[in-house]
């Protein structure tokens, strides 16, 4: 189980600034979700996303500290990993993951992991180079966007876990030069013992700034609910917003 937070702004910004105030608060979740921690940015007009990530607790973490400093575009993705159980802590089981201009992070957990393996199409599959769901979950989108397009291949790849796999949560985020992606699809049942009711509620904010999605646990008051069962749409051109069913 994990903390999602991702952003898409007018300018050029930094997760802090775009989160506001509750931001460390944030990053304090690391203490439970202290698995690994990623960041990667993607620029509206660029082809190629930027990674950092490390298999360490993000909150004790000088190089997270860094990586925060220096992620300053106008887009980006931030994910604090709690293995799920049986799948080891390493940098290649650190969210996120990328191709090409695509990054992609998730919460939750898929059963099990290889339930998607016959899904994903051969030119995506030899790029896994963990063990889990979730990076079998991105290569599932790519395969899907490969062939239906961005938001159509977001569903299809949601539609096929839901009806060949079991799973807790397949909350993600997911964006390219020209569109943000955040999907919100969970059983609330399922929830880790410690979580309350709202663990993996996703909450936004769009203002005149931009807009900004993450998981719950801090202080974020004001924000908007995305509704389970359901995915927001930004385009990074004209920052317009949909929400769609899932």
């Amino acid at each position: 189980m994990c903390r999602l937070m991702g952003f898409v702004s007018h300018d050029k910004t930094t997760f802090p600034a775009m989160a506001g105030p509750g931001f460390k608060d944030f990053v304090a979740l690391s203490s439970i979700h202290c698995d690994g921690w990623g960041v990667s940015t993607i620029d509206h007009d660029e082809e190629k996303a930027h990674l950092v990530r490390a298999a360490e607790m993000a909150h004790t973490s000088t190089q997270f500290d860094s990586a925060i400093a220096d992620a300053n575009a106008d887009g980006g993705l931030l994910h604090l990993r709690w293995a799920t159980k049986g799948l080891p802590v390493s940098e290649n089981n650190s969210h996120p993951f990328v191709y090409n201009d695509f990054t992609f992070i998730h919460n939750g957990a898929i059963y099990p992991p290889s339930a998607l393996d016959e899904f994903i199409d051969p030119d995506f599959s030899w790029m896994i180079t963990g063990e889990t769901d979730s990076e079998r979950y991105f290569y599932l989108m790519m395969t899907e966007v490969k062939a239906h397009g961005f938001v159509a291949g977001v569903q299809r790849a949601v539609a096929i876990i839901k009806e060949h796999a079991d799973y807790s949560s397949i909350n993600a985020m997911i964006m390219n030069e020209d569109l943000f992606i955040a999907v919100a699809e969970y059983d609330p049942e399922r929830r880790p013992d410690f979580g309350g009711p709202d663990y993996y509620d996703l909450h936004y904010r769009k203002d005149a700034d931009g807009v900004v999605v993450a998981s719950t646990g801090w202080p974020h008051e004001g924000w908007a609910a995305l509704a389970n069962h359901h995915m927001l749409v930004v385009d990074r051109t004209s920052f317009d917003t949909k929400i769609l069913p899932l």
